[in-house]
């Protein structure tokens, strides 16, 4: 509908929502729940576990739409994101074009999925190159961030006052439309921004930004970050520049989401280009601003109406991967991780990231547009790519509320294979212990005993939930698990080990696991399965 009025378009939204069935009228807003220090998400009512894939950064067209639901389906998916650009969504300042988001909410109702949306406004990756062709082109009305010496960048300041006001103006017609549009809550989720932060500058050095770093911290900065007060270099040292973009970001954002969810009161997030779990030497230069681990006090404080902050997680290395989800996996910040690699080596993280009360999860580049990301990601998304993480989808899809639910409300513990080919932990009084690399039957003095052929590649996982003092719910892929009294001079049995998954919130058993199937731990092989086991001691 790129030539349909404003009016016309708003006048269809309002006949669809009078003509919708009652229920889908009615239908419950998506919303965070966060109890002690875990997090739910609800749709429909219920806990929803988000079995995310997100599509390429110029698949946000409506001819490119029947190059995604085929990846879709395959993947066992029940979430796509889709990005909404700026210049996609308003050409021609004042005049909207909602083209993608019907043909996007249309598709989606077909094939049953439901939509976290992106909006790629003032900023993606650090610039702003989605920003439309008349905000570009205007550079007085519309000023850059600047380095120090006045060179411009091509990324718009935090400061530009008629920047937020359109930046603002367009994000609130977007959840003006969806309000009108999708009464039934096809999106759930909206991502505010893309990956905010500069690369190779710390800050905006123009004259209205050098003003404000010369003046004290605000308060509430000061507060949420512990500082003494004090101007920016005063309190924040070393880390002054990366704190200063961090607030001049927040503030931007926290005006431009706090009136889109005026509109319709989705759950918003933003993400981070993060890039190590331990050190902070590089944060001035790389994604300086944006919402790194190390300013998250900063953000939260600044930008209260953004429900969470999700790492966007690349690195192949375990110790980085699974530090950064410790470092997002908050009482205060529901884990997501909207974007990681869908290079094979990732699948495995899965199972880390469920562990530690993912809300969802989500590989990137996922549509058949024959594009790569390369070497952030698979260099062709061919089928065993997306096999790699087919299985683990198909075995949760089923399930996906019931393991919201069960995460939100019991300990959980999740694995990915380890450098060292081991991993552990203790939950109540038993000792957890995991294997990489092992055949189901590994006894060392067999001759010609040979590792199984995934022994070396990076592949396995797997997830536990503790129901109850000795009761486990347990999947896996390519690991073996077993189970040990903390308590050394305990004796340790199975009480029942049952294959199964759950069917309207109760567990439906398959099968029992006994004999060669417990004998040496609890091995899952290439496809995953769900595991229901009870112990005693005595």
């Amino acid at each position: 509908m790129p030539r349909i009025s404003h009016l016309l378009s708003a006048l269809f939204a309002l006949a669809f929502v009078s003509s919708a069935t009652p229920s889908l009228a009615k239908s419950e807003l998506p919303r965070i729940q966060t109890d002690k220090g875990r997090h739910a998400f609800f749709v429909d009512g219920k806990p929803f576990l988000m079995l995310g894939a997100q599509i390429h950064n110029s698949s946000n067209y409506p001819a490119v739409l029947p190059k995604i639901w085929p990846v879709m389906r395959a993947l066992n998916a029940n979430v796509v994101e889709a990005p909404v650009a700026w210049e996609q969504f308003e050409p021609v300042e004042g005049r909207f074009d909602y083209e993608w988001v019907d043909a996007l909410l249309r598709d989606a109702r077909r094939n049953d999925m439901r939509v976290v949306l992106l909006w790629f406004g003032s900023w993606k990756n650090g610039e702003s190159t989605y920003a439309p062709e008349w905000v570009k082109a205007d550079t007085r009305r519309f000023p850059r961030l600047q380095r120090q010496g006045g060179r411009p960048t091509l990324t718009l300041s935090p400061f530009g006052e008629a920047t937020l006001a359109a930046d603002q103006k367009a994000f609130v017609a977007l959840m003006r439309y969806l309000r009108q549009a999708d009464p039934q809550h096809t999106v759930i989720m909206v991502q505010v921004e893309n990956e905010i932060g500069t690369h190779g500058v710390a800050r905006d050095y123009s004259t209205a930004a050098e003003r404000l770093f010369a003046q004290p911290v605000p308060e509430l900065v000061q507060r949420a970050a512990g500082k003494q007060a004090g101007t920016w270099s005063e309190a924040f040292g070393a880390e002054a520049d990366q704190a200063f973009a961090a607030w001049s970001y927040a503030r931007f954002v926290e005006k431009v989401a706090s009136a889109g969810k005026a509109e319709k009161a989705l759950p918003l997030y933003i993400n981070a280009a993060v890039f190590d779990a331990d050190s902070t030497a590089m944060a001035a230069q790389i994604a300086s601003g944006g919402p790194n681990w190390n300013v998250l006090p900063i953000w939260k404080a600044v930008a209260p109406s953004v429900d969470m902050i999700a790492p966007d997680l690349y690195l192949p290395i375990d110790s980085t991967y699974t530090g950064l989800l410790d470092r997002y996996a908050r009482p205060d910040n529901p884990l997501f991780v909207p974007e990681t690699s869908n290079a094979t080596w990732a699948a495995r993280f899965f199972w880390a990231a469920l562990g530690r009360g993912a809300i969802g999860w989500a590989p990137f580049g996922m549509d058949a547009t024959n594009y790569s990301n390369y070497p952030l990601g698979a260099r062709t998304l061919d089928a065993d790519t997306i096999e790699a993480f087919a299985p683990l989808y198909r075995l949760f899809r089923p399930i996906a509320s019931d393991w919201a639910r069960i995460a939100s409300q019991n300990p959980t513990w999740g694995t990915a294979k380890t450098s060292s080919g081991t991993d552990s932990t203790v939950l109540g009084e038993w000792k957890i212990d995991v294997a990489y690399g092992q055949n189901n039957f590994d006894v060392p003095e067999w001759p010609d005993m040979k590792p199984p052929p995934w022994a070396k590649e990076p592949v396995g996982g797997g997830v536990v939930a503790q129901l109850g003092p000795n009761e486990f719910v347990i999947a896996g892929q390519y690991s073996r698990f077993r189970f040990t009294p903390v308590n050394a001079a305990a004796n340790a049995q199975i009480m029942s080990a049952e294959e199964g998954t759950f069917v309207g919130g109760q567990w439906q058993m398959e099968r029992r696991w006994n004999g060669d199937q417990t004998a040496h731990g609890f091995n899952f092989n290439e496809q995953p399965v769900l595991l229901r086991v009870r112990f005693s001691t005595f």
